[in-house]
Formats: structure tokens, sequence, C-alpha cells
């Protein structure tokens, strides 16, 4: 799919889904907290645990995002 389709989409469902929009919300603020981890010189054990299942948790929101957007796709598609 075209990247700019792909975007339109994704803004389509920003303003449009719930469900969508609260985990593109929650998307980013776990690539924010990733940032701020990996912004730092050195991590502690427990900080990289905590970097590893931040990024887990922003594939999963990612997944879960991609699985709407399919769906959405399906439903829409002529």
């Amino acid at each position: 799919m075209d990247k700019a389709i792909q975007d339109e989409l994704k803004a389509h469902l920003m303003q449009t889904n719930e469900t969508f929009r609260n985990l593109m919300d929650r998307h980013h603020e776990y690539d924010v907290l990733v940032e701020r981890l990996e912004s730092k010189p050195t991590l502690t054990a427990e900080e990289e645990i905590e970097e590893h299942r931040l990024k887990k948790l922003k594939l999963q929101m990612k997944d879960q995002m991609e699985q709407i957007v399919s769906e959405y796709r399906l439903q829409n598609v002529s």
C-alpha cells in the first residue's frame, strides 16, 4: 500500500476509531519512554529490562494498530 494512502487511513482512524487512537497514544507514550532510556550513556540492569519491556509493548501496540488498519481496509474495499 502506498505510504500516503496508509498515512491518510491512519489519520482517518485516529479521528474515527477510539481503540486505534488509544493504541496510537500508548505507542507514543512508550516511544517517549524508550527514547529517554536510550539517551542515557549507560543503563542499569533494571533500566535495560524496562527498555526491553517497553519495546515489546510498543510492538504489540503497532501490531494491534496494523490489525485495525487491515480490518478497516477489508471492510471498505469496493
